[in-house]
């Protein structure tokens, strides 16, 4: 997927559009992950959809949720849902981060032929 340690590092353009394109991986599996929150606190909680994205959006936010879970099965969720949210963070942190600490290290050990 990345150039080797032998091959100069990428254009601006097509580092930018690597840099592009593992956002837009990040922001789907944001998205999705927000969507299955959605998902659960309406299954085991009975919230509408806008209290729903609420909870979720401050669970995965680091907050933790507005509405306190009532339920056995929506205070299991809302458990399991707040340890994937913190594992999400680092996952997106390092999508993110990837292409950027690759190119940092590649400029270091890239030799040019002179």
């Amino acid at each position: 997927m990345y150039e080797p340690r032998t091959h100069p590092p990428l254009p601006r353009k097509q580092f930018a559009q690597r840099v592009l394109r593992h956002a837009a991986v990040a922001l789907a599996l944001l998205s999705l992950s927000l969507l299955l929150g959605m998902a659960g606190y309406a299954y085991f909680e009975h919230l509408p959809w806008r209290d729903a994205f609420l909870n979720s959006a401050m669970l995965m936010g680091g907050i933790g949720p507005v509405d306190a879970p009532h339920t056995d099965g929506g205070k299991v969720f809302a458990g399991l849902y707040a340890l994937y949210a913190g594992l999400l963070f680092l996952i997106i942190a390092g999508i993110v981060l990837t292409p950027v600490v690759h190119r940092v290290m590649h400029q270091f050990h890239w030799e040019e032929d002179k």
